[in-house]
């Protein structure tokens, strides 16, 4: 039988004076101080130019759950109406949605799973029967809580 031998080769060693090997041997490095402050005023401009495209929309977003929030109002209204025969007065307000006003007989609710929610800046929404366009409204008077705003403070109604 043949005998195989096996060869080594001597592992080439750097000198502990070459200065790539005592900068590869020196332990883990990390960032200098000038690295860090680019990092972060590049974060910073970025922030910058972010944040108000995101608070844009975020006044957007209120103003569309209020509308949700009505547009669900008026399909639980013309349910009552397909009920009652008409729709809540002024008095009974949206609460006639979910407990049984005492002059409705044939009242099938309730009409709303949960409580009358409030609106997104956390006013309640006003009912009037009949309503300045239609035979009810219903109406927010968006973040400032005052009649007649603009912007986010705009009313919001059916």
């Amino acid at each position: 039988m043949l005998e195989q031998s096996r060869v080594t080769l001597p592992h080439y060693r750097r000198p502990q004076s070459d200065p790539l090997f005592s900068f590869r041997t020196c332990g883990p490095s990390g960032f200098t101080l000038l690295e860090l402050l680019i990092v972060i005023v590049i974060i910073g401009l970025l922030a910058s130019y972010v944040g108000p495209k995101y608070f844009s929309q975020l006044g957007k977003s209120e103003v569309t759950v209020a509308r949700s929030q009505i547009e669900a109002f008026e399909k639980s209204l013309d349910t009552f109406r397909l009920d009652v025969g008409r729709y809540p007065t002024t008095e009974e307000g949206l609460s006639a949605l979910l407990i049984k006003p005492a002059s409705a007989t044939k009242w099938n609710g309730p009409y709303l799973k949960k409580e009358v929610p409030l609106d997104p800046w956390g006013h309640a929404y006003l009912y009037r029967a009949p309503g300045s366009k239609g035979d009810f409204e219903v109406l927010s008077y968006g973040k400032d809580g005052q009649a007649d705003g603009t912007g986010d403070d705009a009313n919001i109604s059916n």
